[in-house]
């Protein structure tokens, strides 16, 4: 009997056949490349950002550099270009009324959406993550490094912090896709929810530096992607990446409900 499965496997092929599929995965195997590349040309180190003045002296600290650069616009739009299109793109292809009379119901076919987005999201963090780790052990080697409040890191230990770290990044990730979601759902149309999602990372990144609103800034969404630095506090801060839980919880239920019962009530003859 078909389930939500079957629909899952039925848009995980479809994002194999789209161009834009490898678009954002080529996206997220070139920028570490780059930046290590960049590393090997010049001197000097992003000394500015946590963790910038170790990318000479431990490959672990590449990968975690690029998870503060990649919250600012990678991943906002790696992950809008197939959340905001997966619903979309039914509408402007007028496949629509094929999939709603095939042997599963609306909510199924929603589910396999959602589970094909949030898979595509993982896989380009992954591919990220590993490129970043393969190519920074190779430039600056296996080692450790130094924690937020000053101590030493085993490199097995740090290893396993970066791990935690890009498992934690995946929570506002997800949260992304819910935007994206929603905005597909309820444009119909796939530049608009595209630009729509990067665009309210995007403000919210402004909200956060705009004199008078600091006291949103934990609240944002955009602020869930550096939760992760928690795991490098000794002892290790629970706060924050107990806060990104809630809050990114906040951003993804309703708007995920609100896209769910957009894509249950949809009018099939106009579809």
């Amino acid at each position: 009997m078909p389930t939500f499965w079957t629909a899952y496997r039925w848009e995980l092929r479809k994002l194999w056949s789209q161009k834009r599929t490898y678009l954002g995965l080529g996206a997220a195997v070139a920028v570490p490349i780059i930046f290590v590349t960049a590393l090997a040309l010049q001197s000097g180190s992003p000394n500015d950002v946590a963790f910038g003045k170790y990318v000479r002296e431990s490959g672990l600290a590449i990968p975690l550099v690029l998870l503060l650069f990649a919250s600012v616009w990678l991943f906002p739009l790696v992950t809008a270009l197939v959340a905001g299109d997966i619903i979309a793109s039914e509408h402007h292809n007028g496949t629509l009324k094929t999939i709603f009379t095939r042997s599963l119901d609306r909510g199924q076919i929603f589910t396999g959406k959602l589970l094909a987005a949030v898979t595509y999201a993982l896989l380009a963090l992954v591919l990220m993550g590993g490129v970043a780790l393969i190519a920074g052990t190779a430039k600056s080697g296996f080692n450790g490094l130094v924690s937020l409040s000053g101590t030493h890191v085993s490199a097995t230990h740090g290893l396993l912090l970066v791990l935690a770290s890009f498992a934690v990044y995946l929570m506002p990730t997800i949260a992304v896709v819910c935007i994206g979601l929603f905005l597909s759902a309820v444009t119909r149309n796939s530049a608009a929810a595209v630009v729509g999602t990067l665009m309210a990372a995007l403000l919210m990144q402004l909200i956060g530096i705009l004199p008078g609103l600091g006291g949103t800034e934990p609240y944002l969404l955009t602020t869930q992607f550096q939760a992760w630095q928690g795991f490098f506090q000794d002892p290790t801060d629970w706060l924050p990446i107990g806060r990104a839980a809630w809050v990114c919880a906040i951003y993804a239920v309703p708007l995920g409900i609100g896209a769910y019962v957009i894509f249950l009530r949809r009018d099939v003859a106009g579809g």
